[in-house]
């Protein structure tokens, strides 16, 4: 079964301001799973945009980019709040995954060191591999948000060790930016991947600028 593509409303780790109107273009372009972050746009146009994602029957996300506990925290409430499917994101598990679990919401926290914004993935395999393990054994994590393509060193063998370490499913997010990344992805059998940068700046149809033109390859690579 091939992962799900999760198209992200978002460049450079943050909304974009037209995420509405992207979002409409997408969905009419057949994409059934759209996310954006915590930062970029207000509550209440993420509201209306929750609303239109909803109503088109679309698997919806949100992740978590803000580095601080306490913008962490608020950012869950708000998934909460929001009724989105995923909360993705986040690097403190300990503290959200007890505000999460009693709700319906799935929780794919991030897994390694993450420095910086846009965000960077740190650390050894070995390292991220053992975390994996630890915090897919917690309560209330519903899977792994890897960032796979922002980690300096072997990339299909860091998703390969994660994916056999973690008990529960993974998603990979970040830098995504090819057919080849795609097909890496594909082969380590994760549950989904994000793009988001990479459909706004054209990288996967080369004679067709426009974002349905991209969203249209990206589908076609992904199954």
């Amino acid at each position: 079964m091939p992962p799900d593509f999760i198209f992200m409303l978002t460049r450079n780790d943050k909304t974009v301001p037209n995420a509405l109107a992207c979002a409409q273009e997408a969905i009419a372009g057949g994409v059934t799973h759209i996310g954006f972050k915590d930062i970029g746009i207000a509550f209440q146009q993420m509201e209306i945009l929750i609303q239109v994602l909803r109503n088109a029957q679309v698997t919806t996300y949100l992740e978590v980019v803000s580095m601080d506990a306490k913008s962490e925290m608020k950012s869950a409430e708000m998934a909460l709040q929001l009724k989105v499917d995923y909360l993705l994101g986040g690097t403190r598990p300990h503290l959200v995954a007890p505000i999460v679990q009693a709700h319906p919401i799935k929780y794919f926290p991030f897994v390694g060191s993450i420095h910086g914004h846009p965000s960077k993935l740190r650390g050894t395999i070995p390292e991220i591999r053992t975390q994996a393990r630890e915090i897919s054994s917690l309560e209330g994590v519903d899977g792994l948000d890897l960032l796979a393509y922002r980690f300096r060193g072997d990339v299909p063998e860091l998703i390969q060790k994660v994916n056999e370490a973690s008990l529960k499913p993974i998603i990979v997010a970040g830098s995504i930016h090819n057919k080849e990344r795609i097909e890496v992805v594909k082969k380590a059998g994760v549950q989904g991947f994000t793009i988001g940068t990479a459909a706004f700046e054209n990288r996967f149809n080369e004679q067709t600028k426009g974002l349905k033109a991209q969203l249209g390859a990206i589908l076609k690579i992904s199954l």
